[in-house]
């Protein structure tokens, strides 16, 4: 595609992208937290807050699947098995880059983030009865609390496989489809094929980022501080 004439357009929005890269932060917080427990002063009460970060953008990124800008919403990428189907098809013919995410590529986003939801509100539920207590611990019953501990170690691993399919489908797309898809997550435009039919991404302000942001936060903090 280097050889070929090329322009570029816009498409994540700067909420979505400050979503994506913090999200990388908190979860890897997170990990290094309670693998490091005992050579981090305070590692599983650090690994509690990147927690409650964790939850945070999930719901904002769940409403921003809705209300953000074009392709960060949920119905201009989740498809269902016939397109996928369709796609797998075509995708080792098919020379041009994907706008967005493929449906595929959506599968993956799905999965992920129904793996970090179920880890992040789990989490709260759940107790080692020495250093971590989530703060609606009060609510559950010893076996249901003791259950959702077991669930949230094997859902870690779970979370490690996709992000490990992740890492390696985005070497995939740059070495061998030539498909750059970091990018974009850093600029919020991507360069096309100048013939390839693309229209510019809308929506996906910042002021509404902050107010979504905004809700989410105070979400967290409510569930944390008042339940």
């Amino acid at each position: 595609m280097s050889n070929t004439p090329s322009r570029k357009i816009r498409l994540w929005d700067i909420p979505l992208r400050l979503f994506h890269w913090l999200l990388l932060i908190s979860v890897s917080g997170a990990i290094i937290c309670v693998e490091l427990a005992e050579q981090i002063d305070n590692g599983m009460e650090w690994h509690k807050r990147f927690g409650f970060a964790v939850l945070a953008l999930l719901i904002f990124r769940l409403i921003w699947g809705f209300v953000g800008g074009t392709h960060a919403r949920f119905t201009s990428f989740v498809r269902g098995p016939a397109a996928i189907l369709a796609y797998l098809k075509t995708a080792r013919t098919n020379p041009q880059p994907s706008l967005g995410h493929n449906p595929l590529g959506a599968l993956s986003v799905l999965a992920i983030l129904a793996a970090l939801i179920f880890q992040a509100v789990s989490g709260l539920f759940i107790t080692d009865e020495v250093l971590l207590e989530g703060p609606l611990f009060k609510y559950v019953s010893e076996s249901t609390a003791s259950l959702l501990g077991k669930l949230h170690e094997a859902n870690a691993a779970i979370i490690f496989t996709l992000i490990g399919l992740h890492l390696a489908a985005i070497l995939f797309y740059r070495f061998v489809k030539r498909d750059d898809l970091v990018t974009p997550m850093l600029t919020g435009s991507k360069a096309i094929p100048a013939g390839q039919v693309a229209e510019e991404a809308k929506g996906g302000s910042v002021f509404l980022g902050l107010a979504v942001l905004a809700v989410a936060v105070a979400v967290v903090w409510y569930v944390v501080t008042k339940l």
